[in-house]
């Protein structure tokens, strides 16, 4: 186990316990780069349990971020674009960003990462931000953009950008047809 993995794993089980139980066998020998077992047990097993269970801890942070992206993308949409997008949104869209989100938060420390409560209405292109709540710095940002084309119609263009570029960049994420008729105002 990567002794990052270790400090984690100690952590999480002191947090989860009040502090009451810290789990010695997770604690390494640095020197010796072994794990430092307090009567001679040997822990493989225990060690196999904390990284399967680090493992379904960002399946869930992951899950967590896409569900309530789904739901900042719905309210940004309000109930009149929601009513006509909502479906190719979940089969096309929602997929990508959770692909974005595991690329964008692989070599993030998720316990100190958020999702923005509030898209931005009227003609603004936030749906949310990543960000770190220790730094307040955003670590990606995502957007929908309307694009009229001619003889087209209107598109929502879902892309997002992130900080390694210095938010310059767009990476699409899809499209979703419109109409011909021009949309509300987000929110509306």
């Amino acid at each position: 186990m990567n002794l990052w993995m270790r400090k984690i794993a100690v952590a999480l089980i002191a947090v989860l316990t009040f502090g009451l139980y810290t789990p010695t066998y997770l604690i390494a020998d640095e020197e010796n780069n072994e794990v430092v077992s307090p009567k001679g047990h040997d822990h493989s097993e225990i060690d196999v349990e904390v990284v399967s269970n680090e493992d379904d801890e960002d399946i869930d942070v992951i899950s967590t971020f896409t569900e309530k992206a789904k739901q900042q993308s719905l309210t940004k949409f309000g109930p009149k674009i929601s009513e006509k997008v909502e479906v190719e949104f979940n089969q096309i869209i929602l997929p990508k960003i959770e692909q974005a989100l595991v690329t964008i938060l692989e070599n993030e420390d998720t316990s100190y990462v958020s999702i923005t409560e509030q898209p931005s209405n009227g003609y603004g292109e936030r749906i949310f931000n990543i960000y770190n709540e220790l730094t307040k710095e955003d670590i990606a940002k995502f957007h929908v953009r309307r694009d009229n084309r001619p003889l087209e119609g209107y598109w929502f263009n879902f892309h997002y950008h992130v900080k390694e570029d210095n938010f310059e960049t767009h990476y699409t994420l899809g499209e979703i047809y419109w109409d011909k008729n021009t949309p509300p105002k987000w929110m509306a």
